[in-house]
C-alpha cells in the first residue's frame, strides 16, 4: 500500500470533547469519527487494526475447539420473555416494533438465541459444544463517553459452551480463561483476571479481565503479594476489628440538631465514624429495605443486588423515607424497626419470598416489616451510635445483636486500599480499570427456560449446563491505545498495527533513492510484511510526525546522505531507537524484528 492512496485524515490538534487518551488519539490519528453519542465510524486504519484483533481471537477460539457462527442482531421479544430478561434488562435494551406490530429487540447479547439453536441437540454424544460469533451488539447506554470505551453500538466476540455436567462446564470455562489470557497477551492488553459479580447474566461464577487505565470506570481490588484480585463489586478484605463505644444497658437518646452526616456527628459529638451505623433506605424491585453499613464504609450497590436477588435498586425519596421511618435522612436508624422473616431473593440470585413481619416498631415503622440487611462489619458491635428515626435525635449505646432485628447478614461494603488481603494479609491496592473481557458460568438458567434437553448416557433426560464468554472488539482497540501511547501519538504493538513497517524516502528524489525504496518495498512484501510506502510529496518532518501519530512500529528512512554510505535508518516507534543498517540487509533485518515481536505470544 502507498500512503498517497490511503485515507488517513490526521489532525494537528486534540479534539475538544475527548477525555480519554484513546479517544483523543484515535480521532487525531484518523482512525474513528463520531456519528452521534456512542456511535462511531471506523475509518480504514481502524478496520485494519480491528481485523488483526479478530484474527487473533479466531485463532485462539479455534485452538480450544470453538466453532464460529453468525446470528441475527434483531430478536423476537418472546424468546427474551421466556427467560425473564425482556423486563430484567431494563432501559439498556433497544426495543422496537415491526410493521406488523411485533415486539423486537436489538441484541445486547445472544444467550437466548444460541440456546434456542441448541434445542436441536439431542444426545450426550453431541456434547460438549462451544460456539462463538462476531456480532454487532446494541445497548442504550445512558452515558456514552470516552470514545470507544463506552458506546451504544459495538462488536462483541461472544461464545457459549454447552456441557453435560458441572465438570464439563468447569473445563470449558478453564479453556476460555486460558484463551483469553493468550488473546490479551498477544494484542498487547495488560489484563488482570478478577472475581466478579454475574449481575443480570446469572450463574454461579464469573471472571472479568480488567485492564488498568485512568480512563476506566471500574475499580479492581488487587493484592500485589498473592495476586488476589476482584472487582470492587465482589471484593472482600480481612477487615481489622474496630473499637466499640461505651456499652449501655439500653440505647440512650441524645439531641443532634446540627448533625445530619457521619462527619458532622463525629466532629460535633465526638463519635468516631467506625462507631456509627449508616442507615440507607433503598427500594429494590419496588420493595423498600434498609441497608446498614459502618459509618466509615460505603455501600456497593451490586453487592446489595447480589444479596437480595433483586434486579433493580434505587435510593428511596424523602417522602418514602418519611413514610417508612418517620424522619428524614440524617436521623435514620434500624433500632425498633420490625424485621421480616425473608428477603426479596437469595444470595445466589435464585429468588425467594419476602416475609410480612409483625406490627409495631418505633419512629413510624408500624405495619408491615422492613427487610434489614446488615454488613458483616457490624456483627457483634456494641456501643454504636445511629439515628433515632426522629429528626435531630440519635441513639448511643446500641448493641447490634440486642437492639436491631437484622433480616440477613451480607457483604455489602466497599473494600478500600490498604486493608489486609483476605488471602495473605498484605495491604490491598485499588486500581482503576476498564473491562476488556468477561466469562460466566451460567448454569442451567437458559436451557431450563428454553427447554433444551438431551438424553444422558443412562437414557435419562438432561438439561445441558452453559457458559458465556465475551470480548468487546472496539473496546479492545481503545484499551490497547490506553496502554501503548506517548506524547507523539499511538505506539501499536506489532501484532495489531495497521501496518508493521513504513518505508519513507526523504531528500531530493533521484533514481538511486527510488530504486532502493522500490526494492525494499518489494522485498518486505515478499517476506509477507505489512508495509506502507510513504510516497507523499511532503517534508520529512511531516511524514515522521504522521507515522508516529498513527503508530506504525518500524520506520525505514531512505535518503541520499545515507545511501552514500550504503545504509538506511531503521527506527523503532516504541523506543525511539534508530540504527543504521546496510541497504542489502535492511529488509531481512526489519522482517526479523517484526517476527520476533509477534513470536513470543503466537504459539
Amino acid at each position: 500500500m502507498r500512503w498517497s492512496q490511503l485515507y488517513v485524515p490526521t489532525l494537528r490538534e486534540d479534539p475538544a470533547d475527548a477525555d480519554a487518551a484513546s479517544h483523543r488519539l484515535l480521532v487525531r490519528a484518523g482512525f474513528v469519527r463520531q456519528l452521534m453519542a456512542g456511535h462511531y465510524s471506523l475509518l480504514p486504519m481502524a478496520v485494519r487494526v480491528r481485523g488483526k484483533i479478530v484474527d487473533v481471537v479466531r485463532e485462539e477460539m479455534a485452538r480450544i475447539g470453538s466453532q464460529e457462527w453468525i446470528l441475527p442482531a434483531v430478536h423476537p421479544a418472546e424468546i427474551w420473555q421466556r427467560t425473564g430478561r425482556w423486563e430484567g434488562m431494563g432501559e439498556e435494551m433497544f426495543r422496537l416494533k415491526d410493521r406488523k406490530g411485533a415486539d423486537l429487540a436489538l441484541g445486547m447479547t445472544h444467550e437466548e438465541i444460541f440456546t434456542t439453536l441448541a434445542q436441536e441437540l439431542s444426545s450426550y454424544r453431541q456434547l460438549p459444544q462451544m460456539w462463538y460469533q462476531f456480532q454487532t451488539k446494541f445497548r442504550d447506554e445512558p452515558r456514552p463517553k470516552s470514545g470507544l470505551l463506552r458506546v451504544r453500538e459495538f462488536t462483541m466476540k461472544d461464545s457459549y459452551s454447552f456441557d453435560l455436567d458441572q465438570a464439563g462446564l468447569d473445563r470449558s470455562f478453564d479453556l476460555h480463561h486460558a484463551a483469553y489470557t493468550r488473546i490479551f497477551a498477544r494484542v498487547g492488553i495488560p489484563a488482570i483476571p478478577v472475581q466478579a459479580s454475574s449481575g443480570s447474566m446469572g450463574g454461579s461464577a464469573s471472571v472479568e479481565f480488567m485492564s488498568p487505565t485512568p480512563a476506566g470506570e471500574d475499580l479492581v481490588v488487587h493484592c500485589p503479594a498473592c495476586r488476589y484480585a476482584a472487582n470492587v463489586e465482589k471484593a472482600d478484605s480481612a477487615l481489622p476489628a474496630a473499637a466499640d463505644g461505651e456499652a449501655l444497658a439500653a440505647p440512650e437518646r441524645f439531641d443532634t440538631p446540627e448533625a445530619r452526616t457521619i462527619e458532622e456527628l463525629a466532629r460535633l459529638h465526638g463519635v468516631p465514624a467506625e462507631q456509627q451505623i449508616k442507615t440507607l433506605v433503598l427500594v429494590a424491585d419496588g420493595r423498600p429495605l434498609l441497608a446498614l453499613v459502618r459509618g466509615d464504609h460505603s455501600l456497593v450497590e451490586q453487592k446489595l443486588l447480589d444479596a437480595t436477588g433483586a434486579r433493580t435498586v434505587r435510593p428511596a425519596d424523602a417522602d418514602e423515607i418519611k413514610g417508612l421511618l418517620g424522619a428524614l435522612p440524617g436521623s435514620l436508624g434500624a433500632v425498633g424497626v420490625t424485621g421480616v422473616t425473608g428477603v426479596t431473593g437469595s444470595a445466589d440470585g435464585t429468588g425467594g419470598t419476602g416475609g410480612t413481619g409483625g406490627t409495631g416498631g418505633t419512629g413510624g415503622t408500624g405495619g408491615t416489616g422492613l427487610t434489614v440487611l446488615a454488613d458483616h462489619a457490624l456483627a457483634g458491635r456494641t456501643g454504636m451510635t445511629t439515628g433515632a428515626n426522629q429528626d435531630g435525635v440519635h441513639l448511643r449505646g446500641v448493641d447490634v445483636a440486642r437492639d436491631i432485628a437484622v433480616t440477613r447478614w451480607a457483604d455489602l461494603r466497599e473494600v478500600r486500599a490498604g486493608e489486609p488481603c483476605v488471602q495473605c494479609g498484605e495491604a490491598l491496592e485499588v486500581v482503576q480499570t476498564v473491562e476488556v473481557g468477561h466469562i460466566f458460568k451460567l448454569g442451567r438458567k437458559y436451557t431450563e427456560a428454553l427447554d433444551v434437553t438431551v438424553l444422558g448416557q443412562d437414557g435419562a433426560a438432561v438439561k445441558p449446563i452453559m457458559g458465556s464468554y465475551g470480548i468487546g472488539i472496539e473496546r479492545a482497540i481503545a484499551a490497547i491505545v490506553e496502554t501503548h501511547h506517548d506524547e507523539k501519538g499511538i505506539a501499536w504493538p506489532v501484532a495489531v498495527a495497521p501496518f508493521e513497517v513504513a518505508v519513507v524516502p526523504i531528500g531530493k528524489a533521484d533514481e538511486q533513492t527510488a530504486a532502493v525504496v522500490d526494492d525494499l518495498y518489494g522485498r518486505l512484501r515478499a517476506e509477507r510484511i505489512d508495509v506502507v510506502l510513504d510516497d507523499r510529496d511532503e517534508r520529512p518532518g511531516v511524514k515522521f510526525a504522521d507515522i508516529e501519530l498513527v503508530g506504525i512500529p518500524y520506520r525505514i528512512t531512505v535518503g541520499p546522505r545515507g545511501l552514500k554510505d550504503g545504509v538506511v535508518e531503521v527506527t523503532t516507534r516504541a523506543t525511539g531507537e534508530t540504527v543504521q543498517v546496510p541497504v542489502a540487509e535492511a529488509a531481512a533485518h526489519v522482517a526479523a524484528l517484526v517476527r520476533a515481536a509477534v513470536a513470543p505470544h503466537a504459539g
